[in-house]
């Protein structure tokens, strides 16, 4: 099950249940659109791994009882800024790597 992670680790950003704005790795490293695309470059700097866009859990219970309100999103922030000048090294060595052979 998704936590569903409060805010973006690097800029703190609220990312809300219902946000659209939410990225993830398979992790569940999550970052704002902004931060992912922009400032990562579409790396994860925890893992290497790519991004995809957070789905949204249901606030309503459309099908049994498989909503925010029986799993509701966790309230813990994981607020970790990158190391920018890291981060760059790491996107130098996977440069040419497509994410699917990381």
């Amino acid at each position: 099950m998704l936590e569903l992670r409060p805010s973006c680790e690097h800029c703190n950003t609220a990312l809300p249940p219902e946000s659209t704005d939410a990225m993830i790795c398979s992790f569940e490293c999550t970052f704002c659109t902004h931060c992912a695309m922009e400032v990562l470059d579409h790396v994860c700097p925890n893992c290497g791994g790519n991004f995809t866009a957070r789905p949204i859990r249901p606030a309503r219970d459309w099908k049994g009882g498989n909503f925010l309100g029986t799993y509701p999103a966790t309230t813990t922030v994981k607020y970790r800024p990158v190391d920018v000048a890291a981060h760059k090294l790491l996107l130098e060595k996977l440069a040419d790597i497509a994410p699917w052979k990381r």
